[in-house]
Parts: structure tokens; sequence; C-alpha cells
């Protein structure tokens, strides 16, 4: 190796390990800003709590890591620092996004098939179980139709006199 080409390489390295020491600001952009008082930050994680990731759908949007999760976090403290009760915050969320951004929805007359839905299937199959078991079960032999007059005289036979009767 030259001492030109040694010397490239060298400074190539150089420039690779200081950019990746240096943090840059797009390597920061999961991170949360927490509100500085400690009260305010701890409202807001309770209210995260309660609302719903809309990518993950089955989590908060405080487990979540997903980027409109994070948008939502600051959403949440951007209206606790203007000053909105929790319930106000919850509001505004689910007027722009909806009930389903509500982990809990509230019950009311657009909500009541989440609430009830499952109560009413189960319901409706245990009503399915108990008919099912009750009907009475027919005999396949019985099932051709009443007897003869010769299957009746066999029968008759049968039965006053055993089966050995041919």
């Amino acid at each position: 190796m030259t001492r030109d080409l040694r010397r490239f390489l060298l400074s190539v390295a150089a420039a690779c390990a200081v950019s990746l020491a240096v943090p840059s600001p797009g390597a920061a952009i999961g991170v949360d800003r927490p509100l500085p008082d400690p009260i305010l930050e701890a409202r807001a994680r309770a209210i995260h709590k309660q609302l719903r990731c809309l990518v993950c759908q089955n989590q908060s949007i405080d487990d979540s890591n997903a980027g409109l999760a994070r948008d939502l976090r600051v959403l949440v403290r951007e209206r606790i620092t203007l000053g909105d009760s929790d319930g106000e915050v919850l509001d505004f969320i689910a007027g722009r996004y909806g009930d389903w951004v509500l982990l809990k929805p509230p019950l009311d007359v657009r909500t009541l098939v989440l609430w009830l839905g499952p109560a009413a299937l189960l319901l409706m199959g245990a009503g399915l179980a108990v008919t099912v078991l009750r009907r009475p079960r027919a005999d396949p032999e019985l099932a051709s139709g009443p007897l003869t007059t010769e299957e009746r005289a066999r029968l008759e036979t049968l039965l006053e006199h055993g089966e050995n009767t041919s």
C-alpha cells in the first residue's frame, strides 16, 4: 500500500468514527420530551394509558413506539400545558379521532353494541346449546314410520313368548 492510500483510508475511518460518535437530531425522533413539572407529566402519562395507539390497535400510546403514538403523546402534553383538564384532553382527542381511540369507550347509543355485543352473543350461544341438548333424539330404527300389521303381530308374539318363537 502506498502512503497516500493509507492516509486516505485512515481519514475515511476517522470520519466514520466521528459521525457515529456525534448524535444527530434524526436519532432523537423517537424520544419524548417529558414535561418539566412532575405532576403534569404524571397526568400526561395517566392519559397516555387511556388512549389506544391507532397503528398498533391493541396498545396504549404509552406502550407504543409508533410515530403516530408519539405524535399523540406530544399532543396530550401540549393540551395539558395549555391548561386543559384530563377530561378536556380526552374529549379533544376523541373528537379528532373518534371514540375508538379511547381504550375504554363511553357507554352510549353508538357504543352500545361494543358493550352489550359479547354478552348477547354468549346468551344466544347458550340458548342454542340448551335447545339442541333438550331436543328429543330420533331413534333411527323408528324413523321409518309406524309399524305395519305384520310387524305388530311379530312384536306381540315376541313380547308374549320371548325371542325363541319363530
